[in-house]
């Protein structure tokens, strides 16, 4: 009876710490960015100040998945006209498309660590497929508040006239590194 019980107590654990985990994206240390080449004399760089999302992962099955929303209204160029400029027609259009999303339900692992996740971005109304490398990928309990939590590094590199974003291309350059910073607590 003993054994029973302290197998099925095991099993309950291992059960658990095997299985899929939940997690929400903090929005305070979750602030994309991305970088472009401006007439061909500097990389200039901007950050959205809203996001949110989740993530599932599953390790030991090699799985997870990834939902990312991006406020495109909470754009920042350092500058009040440039964000101006930067929410209008020619760009993001933000009265039309107030978010992009980047959605994925497949993790490519290498061991037990996910180094991309391939799914798709939706910009300015266009979906497209989008591979983002996973750099940095590290779990553990936040020292400070001592949570549970993950966080990675996300990036790709997009060509923005594919979403319809042509303004200005090839003056400015149509490719656009896009890094996301995440951070997310556990469930």
């Amino acid at each position: 009876m003993k054994k029973t019980a302290v197998g099925l107590a095991f099993a309950a654990l291992t059960g658990s710490a095997l299985a899929a985990e939940s997690f929400t994206i903090d929005p305070n240390h979750t602030w994309p960015y991305f970088a472009i080449n401006h007439l061909g004399f500097s990389t200039q760089h901007g950050r959205f100040n809203k996001t949110s999302g989740k993530i599932t992962l599953d390790r030991s099955a090699r799985k997870g998945s990834v939902e990312v929303t991006i406020d495109t209204g909470s754009i920042d160029m350092g500058l009040d006209k440039w964000d101006a400029h930067m929410k209008d027609e020619d760009f993001f259009n933000v009265a039309a498309f107030p978010t992009m999303t980047f959605k994925s339900d497949k993790f490519v692992f290498d061991g037990d660590k996910p180094v991309a996740a391939e799914g798709t971005l939706t910009l300015l109304g266009v979906t497209k497929p989008v591979r983002l490398e996973i750099r940095k990928f590290n779990c553990g309990a936040n020292p400070i508040t001592k949570k549970p939590l993950c966080a990675a590094d996300l990036g790709a590199v997009i060509k923005r006239s594919e979403w319809g974003m042509t303004k200005y291309v090839p003056a400015v350059s149509d490719l656009v590194q896009l890094n996301i910073p995440i951070e997310a607590y556990k469930d």
